[in-house]
């Protein structure tokens, strides 16, 4: 066929980005009508099992909506959790009415080697692998807590009926285990009744949710597209290692046939610590995981994410100096806890030392001014430009436009209370006390610049 009769349309670069290959999961709700949508859902509760790759989420539900029935919301809840209700056991609902409804996700599809998650921008797709494809489906469970209920009732009537009665002798049989060899073994593992009790003895690990609005979303939106190259054109960086290689094993560098069963600490983050585990710890090590994950936070952010919600809030401010800093109205963890001693960078194995002072810097700066440029801080700290990225991109975003950082939350002075505002001027003080040694690295760094510029120029004259 000639090139006139199917001509070239559009040629369309194609980058794949491995940042979320191992985190990236499709979320499909197949019994949803084509009206209704969950985009604008509040989520009250979300849960995983890592190992089983299991989700569950609960939507919050209006009731004070005109559509929603009061009387039957309260039976719903009644029925699920009993007229006495024991302390001991986990509510369905809290609030006395059904509040919200529950979906559990099923794998419809093992193997997701072949399925993609495109994003098309400045004319290029980006392609990030899929780690799991599930399907969620309304959760009934309040109607399974009635009949087991129900039937356990009845039982107790039936034993207290017969306690009267003469004991009947029954027959025994006992029945020994038969020793099972390797291959008896592996078809046990895989049956039904097997895979269904690891599945449910598997503990559900509570995680944040995220609106997809917020900024932390954004960030985790921005992975889907590859990083941009040093010299600021938008491209990707070019693998010079996968050139060099045959197109069988490039194909095998991209997608990797290795099928192995991992525990849970190969599956769940590095530093990830669950709700379950996080209750615990104590106040303050609750304080110090939070700021640490979330890397610039709010106040009211702190509250509602900590496991005990009848902590006073002057109770958590106060312990809130020793693990973080307020800087410009948000918290942001010290960099001792970023950085600890006897530890290197993840880019050129700076030492801990090197990156706390430069990291203190940064945060100084970032209490004078909105913006900094990275330049300009590789020239005062004396560190390289990937150590600069790796503390900025942990608390701040790059603006496209000028080239510079900002704070990855908007300053938030205007909203603190006087708590807050008393803090910060006491931190306003630690600060102050620390720039004379600040204003010295400038010093440093503008007659280190300005030395390298005379001994040019006396070259330069010969």
């Amino acid at each position: 066929m000639e090139d006139e009769d199917d001509p070239v349309v559009e040629e369309i670069p194609v980058h794949l980005s491995k940042v979320l290959a191992e985190n990236l999961y499709l979320l499909q709700y197949p019994l949803k009508s084509t009206t209704a949508t969950f985009d604008d859902g509040r989520v009250v509760n979300c849960c995983v099992k890592p190992i089983n790759q299991q989700i569950k989420v609960d939507y919050a539900l209006n009731t004070a909506s005109k559509n929603y029935d009061a009387f039957k919301g309260e039976q719903f809840a009644l029925a699920a959790d009993g007229k006495q209700r024991d302390k001991a056991q986990k509510l369905t609902f809290r609030s006395g009415t059904m509040d919200k409804q529950s979906f559990l996700s099923t794998k419809p599809i093992e193997d997701v080697s072949r399925y993609l998650v495109c994003v098309i921008q400045d004319g290029e797709m980006h392609a990030t692998p899929l780690k799991g494809i599930v399907s969620m489906r309304q959760l009934f469970s309040y109607f399974d807590k009635q009949d087991k209920r129900t039937k356990a009732e009845q039982k107790a009537e039936q034993d207290a009926d017969g306690a009267a009665e003469d004991e009947e002798l029954t027959q025994v049989t006992v029945k020994f285990a038969r020793l099972e060899n390797e291959k008896v073994r592996k078809a046990r593992e895989k049956s039904f009744n097997y895979l269904s009790k690891m599945e449910a003895e598997e503990p559900w690990c509570e995680t944040f949710w995220h609106e997809k609005s917020s900024a932390t979303a954004e960030l985790e939106r921005q992975k889907l597209v590859g990083g941009a190259s040093p010299s600021g054109s938008g491209r990707l960086e070019t693998d010079n290692a996968a050139l060099n290689v045959k197109p069988v094993e490039y194909m095998d560098m991209l997608i990797s046939k290795e099928k192995t069963d991992r525990n849970i600490d190969s599956l769940l983050p590095s530093q990830v610590v669950c709700m379950h585990k996080l209750k615990q710890l104590t106040l303050q090590e609750q304080l110090k995981v939070i700021l640490t994950d979330a890397k610039v936070i709010t106040s009211q952010q702190i509250l509602d994410l900590l496991p005990d919600r009848t902590l006073s809030p002057e109770k958590v401010r106060r312990l809130l100096p020793q693990v973080g800093w307020l800087i410009r109205g948000n918290w942001v963890v010290q960099s001792e806890y970023i950085y600890p001693d006897g530890s290197v960078s993840g880019t050129n194995g700076v030492a801990a030392e090197q990156m706390r002072k430069a990291r203190d810097y940064i945060m100084f700066r970032f209490t004078k001014c909105d913006k900094l440029e990275r330049h300009r801080l590789v020239a005062i700290t004396q560190l390289p430009a990937e150590e600069i990225r790796e503390i900025l991109s942990t608390i701040a975003k790059l603006n496209t436009a000028d080239r510079t950082w900002s704070m990855l939350l908007p300053p938030n002075e205007g909203f603190q209370c006087v708590d807050e505002q008393e803090i910060s001027d006491r931190q306003g003080a630690f600060w102050t006390a620390r720039s004379d040694k600040f204003i010295e690295m400038e010093r440093n760094s503008s007659a280190s610049t300005s030395k390298r510029v005379r001994k040019r120029s006396t070259r330069d004259s010969c």
